[in-house]
């Protein structure tokens, strides 16, 4: 049904999804390295990780089209998960860019991690 709905073949949807999903990795990875710079590095972390979650997050809309991705997120089961995923990624960039403060940042980072993998164990079924 998705293969109807959209121009992009199952071959090159793929290689959307994996390119995505490596440029997430290598945000994240990338901001891993940043952290030990003297001052910014904490921000620079923290707007890199940030920055990998989402383009991870975005890479699964290759597979499944974005109205369905969008969809599923939202559903009732996993709602507070996306929500709570949402928030703390959106609260780690303001931490960093509107506040400027680096431990509340690395904070909100950590808070970040465990909502993404709840947010990713919800879509596993009796993971919950």
């Amino acid at each position: 049904q998705v293969i109807d709905s959209t121009s992009l073949g199952w071959g090159t949807r793929v290689k959307g999804f994996i390119a995505c999903f490596a440029i997430g990795c290598l945000c994240s990875i990338l901001g891993s390295c940043l952290l030990w710079i003297p001052k910014k590095g904490l921000v620079l972390f923290a707007v890199f990780y940030t920055l990998g979650n989402i383009s991870s997050i975005g890479s699964t809309m290759f597979l499944m089209g974005p109205m369905k991705q969008l969809k599923r997120m939202f559903e009732p089961t996993r709602l507070i998960a996306t929500i709570v995923m949402l928030l703390c990624l959106i609260l780690t960039l303001c931490s960093a860019f509107w506040w400027r403060k680096a431990g509340l940042a690395l904070l909100f980072c950590i808070l970040q991690f465990f909502a993404m993998a709840w947010y990713s164990i919800s879509f596993i079924p009796y993971a919950r």
